[in-house]
């Protein structure tokens, strides 16, 4: 029994709609998150250390392109050197405020979380302020650069002027 091949355009004919059915029952058991969307605002419940958020909503942000800010935190280290000041600085600019997140091109693949499954993003407040190039400006953090981000010649800048300036943590004592 000989096998009968179809015509090329009657195997097209068939093909496109199984990519659009793919890509549906794709969409349907992947939904985006509907935690957060980009443009909204949502207020902080608290800073967990100066460069985490926990929004009212539940998600839980780390800053884009701010390095920890000296730990308080970390169940293994002592509280490093301005650790209660860069978080009393976070706390005081956006606990219990209103801000915006903004997301990352460079984050799209892992669908703007980190390996823990927090949502990576920049915070706005609301008068326009970027938090997270804020935190570098004053000297409460330093730029995170072993991830490429959008910003991080902006945040390297931001950070050489706080140390020539002695800012926060560059602070002579």
């Amino acid at each position: 029994m000989a096998v009968r091949k179809l015509p090329r355009h009657h195997r097209w004919t068939w093909s496109v709609p199984g990519i659009i059915v793919v890509a549906l029952v794709a969409a349907f058991f992947n939904p985006p998150d509907q935690a957060i969307t980009p443009g909204d605002f949502d207020v902080v419940e608290r800073v967990v250390d100066g460069d985490t958020l926990l929004l009212q909503s539940g998600e839980r942000v780390p800053l884009i392109g701010v390095d920890n800010t000296p730990e308080i935190k970390h169940p293994k280290k002592p509280v490093e050197y301005f650790g209660k000041e860069a978080s009393a600085f976070t706390r005081r600019v956006v606990e219990e405020k209103r801000v915006r997140l903004e997301f990352d091109q460079a984050n799209v693949a892992q669908g703007h979380k980190d390996r823990y499954g927090r949502t990576l993003a920049y915070v706005f407040l609301e008068d326009g302020t970027l938090l997270n190039a804020e935190i570098i400006k004053q000297g409460y953090g330093h730029a995170y650069t072993q991830f490429p981000f959008s910003r991080m010649e902006e945040f390297r800048r931001l950070e050489r002027e706080a140390r020539e300036q002695g800012r926060g943590l560059w602070r002579q004592n």
